[in-house]
Order: structure tokens, then sequence, then C-alpha cells
């Protein structure tokens, strides 16, 4: 991963292939103020709107394309965008009810928004398809990461062809639950049972992705290491509960 500067937005890119522009945003580069400071791409938490539509339009600009977001519900449903063409003109407006984005288009980008899950970046360079995903706790249960890669097959993508960027999220050493919910969630993915860095039950989502795109059959999968708790500069609602959003970001050039 390379860090990346322009039109005010940190970029920390990602891989996936030839055609594909990938990577994942900070707090850094935006307009919000305290505790949203500074680039809030979340227009859900209670933010000033006019704060959030420059943020956005910052990153746009730095994509050369407007970006898509969905209205994430923690669920599995997989929302395709068109284009740009099929972008509300509200930039603060969902394209749809779902956690997983799908395209083909080359004329926008597809964004994830997280502080603590784990944003989920899916690309075909050959079949000329990406896609993202919200991979949170019931989300990966659920198997929304399953559901972004059917959705990409179904347009051509072959699993074995897919690269996967998995981003910044709450580290295992972090993501403390109780020993039941350990259990429950690691007797579906087993690769996400941890302790944290203090010895308690704990899981640890980013394993849990990556397994589950293994299992899939996706062998290129680059994960980060950065975990949200501990690092200022990534927003997180385990740390902080009153915050802003972050976001993955993939779109075809």
């Amino acid at each position: 991963m390379t860090s990346r500067t322009g039109a005010e937005i940190q970029l920390d890119e990602v891989d996936l292939g030839p055609g594909v522009v990938a990577g994942f945003t900070d707090r850094r580069g935006g307009v919000s103020a305290i505790p949203y400071a500074s680039l809030n791409l979340g227009a859900h938490v209670g933010d000033d709107p006019r704060a959030v539509a420059t943020n956005r339009d910052r990153l746009a600009t730095h994509l050369a394309v407007r970006v898509a977001f969905a209205d994430q519900v923690h669920g599995t449903h997989v929302v395709e965008v068109a284009g740009a063409d099929a972008l509300p003109d509200d930039v603060l407006a969902p394209v749809g009810t779902g956690d997983a984005l799908v395209t083909s288009a080359d004329d926008v980008a597809l964004g994830v928004l997280v502080a603590d899950c784990v944003p989920v970046l899916l690309a075909d360079p050959e079949a000329r398809v990406v896609a993202v995903a919200h991979a949170g706790r019931r989300g990966l249960l659920d198997g929304v990461v399953q559901a972004a890669l059917d959705a990409m097959v179904a347009r051509g993508a072959v699993a074995g062809r897919v690269r996967a960027a998995i981003g910044p999220a709450v580290a295992g050493a972090s993501y403390e639950v109780p020993t039941a919910l350990r259990d429950e969630v690691a007797a579906v993915v087993p690769a996400t049972a941890a302790t944290t860095a203090w010895g308690t039950p704990a899981l640890d989502l980013p394993a849990g992705v990556e397994a589950v795109l293994r299992s899939a059959g996706v062998s290129h999968v680059v994960r980060s290491v950065r975990d949200t708790r501990d690092e200022e500069d990534l927003f997180s609602y385990r740390r902080e509960q009153r915050t802003g959003r972050f976001a993955g970001v993939v779109r075809l050039v």
C-alpha cells in the first residue's frame, strides 16, 4: 500500500490490477468539525450535511468520478450500479439500500463506509467488474462477502482472477466480545476467533473476511494491518462512539 495525495485527500492505494484504482481514505483532508474532523464521508452520523457534501465532492475530484454509496444496514443485499447516470442528483443520497455494490461501468466509483467494520474491495481486471462490501460481524456471518463475489461472477468475473483488498478495521487484538459471542461467530467462521492484547475473548473480523475469500477461490488478497481502534487518523466507533466514517473506494479506468 502506498500513500498518494491529491485534492487534499489522503488515499492509501492498493494494487487490484491494471485498469483499476482502489484505496482507503483516512480522516484527513476534509472540512468537517470535531468530532467528525475532518474527512467524514458518512451522511448518517450527525455531521453538518454541507461539510459531508464538500468532503464527498473532494473525493470525487480526487478520483475524477462520482462515488456511489449505499444505505448500509448490516445485511447482504448487493446494489448494482449501472453508471454515473444512475446516481441520485444529491451527493448525500444513497444509490440504494444494501451492504455491497457492484459495477462494470468506468464512469463511477464504488464506496463503502466504515468506522471499525471491514471494508472489502474486489476487482476482476480481465472481466472489468469491481465490487465493495461492508463486512461487520452480522454481515460476515450472513454472507455479504460471498454475495458481492457472486454478483461479480454473474457479471463475468472468475473467482480465481478476482483481487481483493481488506482495509483498516478493528483488529482482533482490540475487539473484545463476550465468550459466548466469540464462540457463536467462530462456529460459522473459525478464523475470527481471537484474544485481545489484554487476554480476553475477541473477534478478528479481517481474518474472517480473508478466510471467506480464500475458501471461495480468491487467492490474491492484500490485508491492511491498521487497527481503527488504535489509530487516530482513522475513525473508530468503538473508540469514540460519536465519530465519522472513512471509505474504501474502487473504480475502473
